[in-house]
């Protein structure tokens, strides 16, 4: 599996993670404004609200590796904006505990700021799947979306690439298959759960389901997910 550092992403980006025998993390590609390298969404109020990792000003073709966080980001103005909107939810104390020094992670530099949550996340649910950084391989940095994918692929010397759902238009099975690498993508199946008495939203970052699932509940999740082969020319 390879995708990019997400800050504190839904479960189905755990869920890739658990469901590969590797996984590779982007620091290598350009930062895009308005994505979830920064950002995600948390339950507030009965709505969905973004939480932002503010970064400095800077060139907007910089990598993420290249990319800092902002002197204004303030990591306690932060836990209050988490402790307010969870703070009666059932899991609450142990997720709190876990978050405290995740977000209070002194590296200002945006890939290793966020690369750290990941592992983090992935070690409190014991995702034991080993995490490796894209700009350690030796691969053309160069290279742009699937043929950038083949490349890793290759030389990681796979056999099976899995992506998350969202991507199914962007890659062509055929193309792996040239390369004997097999194209699926993974479909989260995971039902919907207490969020207090409002009506349920999904897809809010993992933060959302670690205050309202126990970590055992929150491991059944991250099983609960369809395989499904093929890619742009296969879909019907």
């Amino acid at each position: 599996g390879i995708m990019q550092a997400y800050f504190m992403p839904y479960i189905g980006y755990f869920q890739l993670i658990e469901a590969v025998d590797e996984f590779v993390i982007y620091d290598n590609i350009q930062y895009t404004k308005k994505g979830w390298i920064n950002r995600n969404r948390i339950l507030t109020g009965g709505t969905d609200k973004y939480i932002t990792l503010p970064l400095k000003k800077d060139s907007d073709f910089l990598d993420i590796r290249e990319r800092h966080l902002s002197d204004t980001f303030d990591p306690e103005k932060l836990l209050r904006q988490i402790e307010a909107a969870y703070c009666k939810a059932p899991y609450f104390q142990q997720t709190y505990e876990f978050l405290v020094p995740v977000i209070r992670y002194e590296d200002t530099n945006l890939f290793q700021y966020v690369y750290h949550s990941v592992k983090q996340v992935c070690r409190h649910l014991d995702i034991c799947t080993p995490i490796i950084v894209s700009s350690r391989l030796k691969c053309d940095a160069a290279l742009k979306s699937q043929e950038k994918v083949i490349a890793i692929c290759r030389e990681r010397r796979c056999e099976r690439y899995v992506n998350a759902i969202g991507g199914m238009k962007l890659y062509h099975a055929d193309d792996f298959a040239r390369e004997q690498i097999e194209l699926c993508f993974i479909q989260t199946e995971c039902g919907e759960y207490a969020q207090f008495k409002n009506a349920f939203i999904p897809s809010l970052s993992i933060i959302d389901v670690l205050m309202f699932n126990s970590k055992e509940e929150v491991r059944e999740m991250l099983k609960s997910f369809r395989l499904i082969k093929g890619g742009v020319r296969d879909a019907v």
